[in-house]
C-alpha cells in the first residue's frame, strides 16, 4: 500500500493552508505490494481479533498508547479497554504483526463452513462485437487468445456475441454450439427469456484448463453480421436509413443478471470483457452519435462542454447492476468513430475496471493489454475506509470505485490491481488547527478489506489445506496502514515539503470534475489560476514583492520558485497538463471519446505514471550502452546543447528512440537487444500497466514529426494551435503578468 502526500508536513491551521495556494491531499495505492519506500507489511492473522476504538473505530496500531489493560487511540485519543484474550496476546508482543508495524495485512477466518464455501472459481466473460468487421474480429481473436494464456487453472470461461442478437457459446461439447436470443429493437425492450433458460450458466462457463482448445475452436467460428442480417431484423428507419445492429445495452444486462442470479454459489469473481467496434445503436441504451459533429455549429453549443457529460443514465444504472452482482467490467473500444464513450465509461470506472481505446486494428496493443491485465494480481470484493486524526477529515475521494450509500469515506472497488491509485483531499474540521505540541500529530489510518484467490499449491505448501485438493480457495485479509505526519511550523517548511508529482495528480482529479460540470475552458481556467495563486502566495510568504511605484514590480515577481526546489518543477508540469489532449479544444482535433480514454486512463495512475504521460522524460545516450544526461527539458535547445547522438523519450503511453542526424553511423539502430538502452526500455515495459508503443526514428531519414511534438515548450499555449518559439517562456510571463493583477 503506497500513500504519498501532497505535502510531507501538514499546515498547522485553516489560515496556514489557505494561504499556502497547495492541494492538500494523499494519493493511494492499495493493492501494492510494497509501500512508497519499497517496504512490505507486516503478515499476520486473526485479523478479526485486532482491537478496535470504540469512539472512532480506528484499530489498533503501533502509534498507540497500550497499557496493561489499556490502550490509547492515536487517532482520537480515547482510551480503550483491552479484552482478556487481548492482554494475553500483547504481553508476548513480537508475536503479532499490529505490535512490529504500522503497516500490516492480516489473514481474517473464513465466514462459512468447508462444506457450504463459495465455489473460488474467477469467471471471465467475453462480450464481442459482431456488428464489427473481420479485421476487428480478428484482432478479437488473437486477444481472446492471449486471453487464455493468462487464465490461472481452475478459472471459468464464457464467450457471448451481441448485434440484434444476443449469443452464448456452449463449449464443453464436442462442437461448439451457440444459441441466439433476439434483442427487441425498441428502446424500452429486455430480452423475452431469461438467458438460465437458454443455457444453463455452468453449461456457458467451462473450465479453463480442459476446454482451452474448444473454446479457441469456438472463437474461429465468430463472423460478423451480414448488414442484410442487421437490417432485416431492424427494419428501415425514417426516409429509408438503415438502423444499426449493436444492442450492446441489453445484452450487458441481461449478462449481468445472469452472473448475478448465480452470485455467491457458482464464482467469486466475476470479469465481463466488452469488446466494442462501434456506439451501441440498437434496443435499449443505444446512444445518438450525431450530437458529435456540426450540429454544434447550428446550435452555438460549445462542443467542449456538451459531449463530455452523459447523454443517458442508462449505463450509469447499468453499472450499479454491475456492481450489485459483484461483476467487474472492463470496455476494449476499438473504433475511430465517435462511440460516446462520455455515457459508456460509468460501467468500467465504477465497477473497477478499465476502458481502453484503440484508434485503429493494425497497430493495437489489445492482445498483450489483455494478458498483461490478467497475469497480474489482483484483489476483489474490496472494501475501502479512510479515517483521520480529530482535528481533519477527507473532503473529496477520486478513483474508479463505487461509494457506499450508507457511511462516508467508505469506497467499494470491485476488482483492484497493484496499480490502482485512489486520492483524497482533506479540509480542516475546526478553525484551531492542529496543535502545536509534539505529542499531537496529524495521524491518518486506511484500512482495506479485500478477497483473493489462493491457488491449490500454495494452500497445500502452507499446509492449510490436504494436497490432493484441487479447487481454488478464498481468502479474506485486512490491510491497514497508520501514518503520521508532523505540522509545518511556517510556509517555508510547508513549501520545503511538497511532492510535485502528487499536486499533480490531485490538480488533474480536480481538473476532469471541472472540465465535466462546466467544461474543458473551465478545467483549463481553474488550472491556470491555481498557478497564479501559488505564486502570488509564494512570492508573498518569501517577501519577494516590494510594493513600489511604476512597473519595476513584475521584474521582481519569482515565476520559477529560485527558493524553493520543490516549487520548481510546477510551472513546467501545468504548462504541459495545458497542452495535454485532455485540456486541449475541441476545434484543435481533439476528439471526444479519446479524451474520455484520457480522462479515465490519467484518474487511476499513480503519481509517478502521472508525469510521465504529462510531462514525458527525455533522457540522452552518447552511445546504446552509456547514458549521458537523465533529463532534459521538453525542447530542441535542449536537444542542441547537449550534443548527445542519441535521445529516449518516455511518455507513458509511447515510447521513442530518436537518433539524431549527427549520430555516428557506426552505432548500430535500432539499439541491440542486449545494449544498456533497450534493457532500459524492456524494463519500463514490464513495469507498465499498459503496452506502451515503441518507435524508433533516425533524424534527417525518418519522419521525426511524432517526436518533435513531445518538445512542447517552444510551442504556444493559448488554445490557437500557432506554435511559437516562445512556448514557455512566453506562458511564464502570462503567469507573471497575471500575478500582478492578482496581487494589486
Amino acid at each position: 500500500m503506497a500513500v504519498r502526500a501532497t505535502v510531507s508536513r501538514f499546515p498547522i491551521d485553516p489560515d496556514a493552508q489557505e494561504g499556502s495556494g497547495l492541494p492538500w491531499g494523499v494519493t493511494l495505492t492499495p493493492f501494492a505490494a510494497k509501500d512508497e519506500n519499497g517496504q512490505p507489511p507486516a503478515y499476520g492473522s486473526d485479523g478479526h481479533l485486532l482491537p478496535r476504538c470504540e469512539n472512532c473505530w480506528a484499530y489498533l496500531n503501533t502509534y498507540c498508547e497500550l497499557e496493561q489493560w489499556s490502550w490509547s487511540c492515536s487517532l482520537c485519543g480515547t482510551l480503550n479497554g483491552l479484552s482478556s484474550t487481548a492482554i494475553t496476546r500483547y504481553s508476548l508482543p513480537h508475536s503479532c504483526a499490529e505490535m512490529m508495524s504500522s503497516f500490516i495485512d492480516l489473514e481474517l477466518p473464513e465466514e462459512s463452513s468447508e462444506e457450504a464455501a463459495v465455489q473460488a472459481r474467477p469467471v471471465y466473460v467475453a462480450a464481442v462485437d459482431l456488428s464489427s468487421s473481420e479485421e476487428f474480429l480478428d484482432l478479437i481473436k488473437s486477444a481472446l487468445l492471449a486471453a487464455l494464456e493468462a487464465l490461472a487453472p481452475g478459472s471459468l470461461f464464457g464467450l457471448a456475441t451481441f448485434s440484434h442478437k444476443l449469443g452464448l457459446y456452449d463449449v464443453q461439447g464436442p462442437i461448439p454450439v451457440v444459441k441466439n436470443v433476439f434483442i427487441p429493437p425498441d428502446t424500452e425492450g429486455t430480452l423475452s427469456i431469461e438467458l438460465e433458460d437458454v443455457m444453463p450458466l455452468l453449461q456457458f462457463l467451462a473450465p479453463v484448463e480442459t476446454c482451452k482448445e474448444r473454446i479457441a475452436s469456438a472463437l474461429e467460428t465468430l463472423r460478423p453480421t451480414s448488414s442484410w442480417e442487421r437490417t432485416t431484423a431492424a427494419g428501415q428507419g425514417l426516409d429509408g436509413v438503415l438502423i444499426g445492429g449493436r444492442g450492446f445495452g441489453v445484452a450487458m444486462e441481461a449478462l449481468f443478471n445472469y452472473l448475478g442470479s448465480e452470485y455467491g454459489n457458482t464464482f467469486a469473481l466475476a470479469r465481463v470483457f466488452a469488446f466494442l467496434s462501434g456506439p451501441p445503436d440498437y434496443g435499449a441504451g443505444q446512444l445518438d452519435t450525431r450530437r458529435y459533429g456540426e450540429q454544434y455549429a447550428s446550435k452555438g453549443e460549445d462542443a467542449d462542454r456538451a459531449l463530455l457529460p452523459e447523454q443517458t443514465p442508462f449505463y450509469k444504472d447499468l453499472a450499479a447492476v454491475a456492481v450489485q452482482a459483484g461483476v467487474c467490467v472492463d470496455i476494449f473500444a476499438v473504433t475511430n468513430e465517435y462511440t460516446d464513450l462520455a455515457s459508456l465509461k460509468f460501467l468500467s470506472i465504477e465497477s473497477g475496471g478499465s476502458l481502453l481505446l484503440y484508434t485503429s486494428t493494425e497497430d493495437s496493443t489489445l492482445p498483450q493489454d489483455i494478458f498483461r491485465m490478467l497475469s497480474r494480481p489482483y484483489a476483489f470484493g474490496c472494501v475501502l475506509r479512510l479515517r483521520t486524526s480529530t482535528e481533519f477529515k477527507p473532503g473529496h475521494s477520486y478513483g474508479h470505485f463505487f461509494p457506499d450509500p450508507q457511511y462516508e469515506n467508505v469506497q467499494h472497488i470491485i476488482c483492484c490491481d497493484s496499480y490502482a491509485t485512489y486520492a483524497y483531499d482533506f479540509e480542516f474540521d475546526n478553525n484551531v488547527g492542529f496543535s502545536r505540541h509534539a505529542s499531537e500529530v496529524p495521524t491518518l489510518q486506511i484500512a482495506f478489506q479485500y478477497t483473493v484467490v489462493v491457488p491449490p499449491e500454495e494452500l497445500s505448501s502452507s499446509g492449510t489445506a490436504s494436497a490432493s485438493r484441487t479447487r481454488h480457495s478464498l481468502q479474506r485479509r485486512l490491510r491497514i496502514r497508520t501514518l503520521q505526519f508532523h505540522a509545518a511550523q511556517n510556509m517555508s517548511e510547508l513549501y520545503d515539503g511538497v511532492d510535485p508529482e502528487v499536486v499533480l495528480s490531485l490538480l488533474v482529479h480536480k481538473v476532469i470534475l471541472a472540465s465535466l460540470k462546466e467544461g474543458v475552458r473551465e478545467g483549463r481556467m481553474l488550472l491556470q489560476d491555481w498557478l497564479v495563486i501559488l505564486t502570488s502566495q509564494y512570492n508573498e510568504a518569501y517577501k519577494l514583492v516590494q510594493y513600489g511605484s511604476g512597473s519595476s514590480t513584475s521584474s521582481q515577481i519569482d515565476v520559477s520558485f529560485s527558493q524553493c526546489p520543490q516549487l520548481q518543477p510546477l510551472p513546467r508540469l501545468i504548462f504541459a497538463l495545458l497542452r495535454n489532449p485532455l485540456l486541449r479544444f475541441h476545434e484543435e482535433g481533439v476528439h471526444p471519446d479519446y479524451r474520455i480514454y484520457l480522462q479515465c486512463l490519467f484518474s487511476a495512475l499513480e503519481p509517478n505514471s502521472l508525469h510521465r504521460a504529462v510531462y514525458p522524460v527525455l533522457t540522452s545516450y552518447s552511445s546504446p550502452d552509456k547514458q549521458a544526461y537523465p533529463r532534459h527539458s521538453l525542447s530542441r535547445a535542449a536537444l542542441i546543447t547537449s550534443g548527445s547522438p542519441i535521445f529516449f523519450l518516455d511518455a507513458f503511453t509511447t515510447l521513442i528512440v530518436f537518433y539524431s542526424s549527427t549520430a555516428d553511423p557506426s552505432f548500430p539502430f535500432p539499439p541491440p537487444h542486449d545494449c544498456l538502452l533497450r534493457t532500459t526500455i524492456n524494463k519500463l515495459k514490464r513495469e507498465r500497466c499498459i503496452t506502451p508503443k515503441l518507435i524508433f526514428i533516425r533524424g534527417g531519414q525518418d519522419d521525426a514529426s511524432v517526436f518533435e511534438n513531445f518538445l512542447i515548450e517552444e510551442q504556444d499555449v493559448d488554445g490557437s494551435g500557432l506554435t511559437s518559439v516562445m512556448g514557455f517562456v512566453s506562458f511564464l510571463e502570462g503567469i507573471t503578468r497575471d500575478v500582478l493583477e492578482y496581487i494589486k
